[in-house]
């Protein structure tokens, strides 16, 4: 499935519910079903620098596709990373680069975050990408 095909899957999800409380219920079940890191790179280097929580984030490539792997100490964040790998991994580090972020404005996510937490967002999809450069750069 393309980056695209699941942003859009994405949104249709975030359609079916009438309000927020719902969303972010939504997001932090998300999070309970997230790919969690091994706790070996559970270290200072993978952390995402700028999110009020602690968010671990490793990725490895396999057969030319980036996987990620993530956690975080707090089940909002990890609703969100969650979210992010959903999107993100199993895909080639070219289009992870090339990717739109848009959905995340679409689905409202960023607006109903505080500031703190927005600026955590864009940290993830920040480090998201600097991996996926790091990957393309070796191929």
């Amino acid at each position: 499935m393309s980056i695209k095909e699941i942003q859009d899957e994405i949104i249709d999800e975030f359609s079916m519910f009438d309000d927020w409380e719902e969303r972010y219920q939504y997001v932090i079940d998300l999070g309970n079903s997230l790919p969690l890191v091994d706790e070996q790179y559970k270290t200072e280097e993978n952390i995402i620098k700028g999110c009020q929580s602690k968010v671990w984030l490793h990725g490895e490539q396999n057969d030319g596709k980036v996987v990620f792997t993530a956690d975080s100490d707090a089940i909002l964040t990890k609703g969100i990373i969650a979210i992010l790998i959903r999107v993100f991994s199993n895909q080639k580090p070219t289009d992870i680069l090339d990717a739109d972020t848009a959905f995340i404005d679409e689905i409202g996510l960023k607006e109903h975050l505080s500031p703190t937490r927005a600026n955590g967002l864009v940290s993830m999809i920040k480090q998201i990408k600097m991996y996926a450069l790091a990957f393309s750069a070796k191929s």
